[in-house]
């Protein structure tokens, strides 16, 4: 994983500590919103993304109740809504949100196959938007 975050920081132009954070924040909203099987897929293929997830999804986590924000009662494109909020709520501004997305979907479909990773974006209404 810590490849794929240095990778994503000189990308974004942001430190490695605001990039695992959000990449820790897409990857938690795939996991709650994408279609399991290809959602464990995609984190299957990608290095630590399962340990970065457990580690962001936990209280006092990364994300800091993102969770929460995020739960069932929100769904689809409003769970893409909160997603980005949370994103800039980190620091990000929206051309830095597009370049770590775009640059992590990269990442996982060379990883995982672009077939995965097109069938996760296209399950979750809202997430072609930012990509």
């Amino acid at each position: 994983m810590e490849e794929i975050i240095r990778r994503i920081a000189a990308a974004a132009g942001i430190n490695e500590d605001l990039a695992r954070e959000a990449v820790g924040i897409i990857l938690n909203f795939l996991n709650r919103d994408g279609p399991q099987d290809k959602v464990r897929q995609l984190l299957d293929a990608l290095p630590g993304a399962r340990d970065l997830v457990a580690g962001t999804d936990a209280p006092g986590g990364l994300l800091g109740g993102l969770a929460g924000k995020l739960g069932g009662s929100l769904g689809g494109g409003m769970g893409a809504m909160a997603a980005l909020n949370e994103l800039t709520s980190a620091g990000l501004d929206m051309g830095q949100v597009q370049t770590v997305t775009r640059e992590l979907v990269g990442i996982a479909r060379e990883r995982a196959g672009a077939d995965v990773v097109d069938q996760v974006v296209d399950a979750i209404p809202g997430l072609g938007q930012v990509l």
